[in-house]
């Protein structure tokens, strides 16, 4: 099983979509999910942000990104990739 996590962002987000982008990317790193999450360019359109977690808390991350994402009205903003 891959440990990588990825996540397509995109480019063009509002203010408030970027602070909620950035609460997410903290909340992982506080919660101990990862220590460093990497930044790469996809296209024009979109960023791609990977980190790595422990293998055993993988479902527990897409559980927890899930839940932001729909909560914080994201879900056409940033899309986890399997």
């Amino acid at each position: 099983m891959e440990k990588s996590i990825r996540l397509k962002v995109r480019k063009d987000l509002d203010p408030r979509q970027q602070l909620t982008v950035i609460k997410l990317k903290g909340s992982l790193i506080s919660r101990g999910y990862t220590e460093i999450i990497h930044i790469q360019d996809q296209d024009e359109e979109f960023h791609i942000n990977t980190f790595e977690t422990e293998p055993e808390r993988r479902n527990e991350v897409q559980k927890y990104i899930a839940a932001f994402l729909a909560l914080e009205d994201l879900s056409e903003a940033v899309r986890p990739l399997l």
